[in-house]
């Protein structure tokens, strides 16, 4: 329920204006408390001033195992809690190891305490070193090596290189928890957006564009998987073909990345709307592969398209980022 609230001078000069006693007595505010205020725009937020900024959380494992666990885990994690607590009547020793293979897989986590019916996993990131820029840029790099990468391992039939593409893809995945941690971190608290120097808006987009940046991760494993079926080199012309669709689609998103990170909207707006330009001409690009690939035998033909697809898709998550930096650029109401 919106509530209005009338504001007055007091002592000549200032301006006071009352709080709902209900919102206050729900987050413990009472006479003497502190509160904190957070100016956004044209708007300033308020929230109590408490002595303890870490959260802490409680999850009872009960019989779940493997993937379920890792995942509940992980839910904890980017859900924002510093310090969550496993209890179970009895955590079994595979739970301890499942357990501890997912702390692995996040950034700043550790075991600290283990007893017979309880673990407890500790944050050790200081919330205001993150950097949200730094970790999206981070996940750039990685993304598009990794794809490039897997082109090659495919073209040069490199299991080597293949199978080390599809270990990097674990690293994205930690970065892309890390970013969605800290991106639910600022619509929790307007606190946590004003320490990263960002916006709750601005980060909204960074966590978008990751977003994209995982899942052309994700092909170019994909791809890596594919290229582990090869034991004959792919035609020459397919090859070059394979390499020059790869150069356009990472371009799209080369493009469109520097175009979210750009502060200047008119260079940004153009650098947007060039990536989602090329799109168009690279989904032309990968029919005129899908002809090339008539010629083949039909199983190699299948696992190439698969390749062609991915790069394709990896193209469009160019052009959604693309789409995500016009939307930052674009004047606010």
């Amino acid at each position: 329920m919106v509530e209005t609230r009338k504001v007055q001078v007091t002592g000549g000069s200032t301006y006071t204006v009352s709080i709902p006693k209900d919102w206050a007595t729900d987050n413990g505010v009472s006479a003497g408390s502190e509160v904190a205020f957070y100016p956004e725009g044209d708007s300033l937020f308020m929230t109590p001033r408490t002595g303890e900024d870490r959260t802490e959380g409680t999850l009872d494992v009960g019989d779940l195992t493997g993937e379920e666990l890792i995942r509940a885990v992980m839910t904890m994690y980017v859900s924002g809690f510093d310090i969550i607590a496993l209890e179970s009547a009895r955590i079994t020793t595979d739970q301890r190891r499942t357990i501890r293979k997912a702390t692995q897989s996040l950034v700043g986590l550790e075991v600290l305490e283990e007893t017979r019916d309880r673990v407890v996993i500790r944050d050790l990131l200081d919330s205001s070193e993150l950097s949200i820029n730094n970790a999206v840029t981070r996940m750039r790099l990685i993304a598009l090596s990794m794809l490039e990468d897997a082109v090659t391992a495919l073209v040069d039939l490199d299991e080597d290189l293949a199978r080390d593409v599809i270990q990097r893809d674990d690293d994205v995945d930690r970065l892309w928890m890390v970013v969605s941690r800290i991106f639910r971190a600022t619509l929790r608290s307007p606190r946590a957006a004003e320490e990263l120097g960002v916006t709750r808006e601005v980060c909204f987009d960074y966590q978008s564009a990751a977003r994209q940046l995982e899942r052309i991760a994700d092909h170019a494993t994909k791809i890596a998987h594919l290229a582990l079926n090869f034991q004959e080199p792919i035609p020459e012309d397919v090859a070059d073909a394979l390499e020059e669709l790869h150069d356009d689609a990472a371009s799209v998103t080369d493009i469109a990345m520097d175009a979210l990170f750009l502060d200047d909207s008119e260079d940004a707006t153009r650098r947007a709307n060039e990536a989602r330009e090329s799109v168009q001409d690279i989904d032309s690009h990968a029919r005129s592969i899908d002809e090339l690939l008539r010629e083949l035998d039909p199983t190699r033909a299948q696992l190439l398209g698969l390749v062609v697809d991915s790069l394709s898709r990896s193209a469009d998550y160019g052009g959604n980022i693309a789409e995500t930096a016009l939307q930052k650029a674009a004047p606010t109401p």
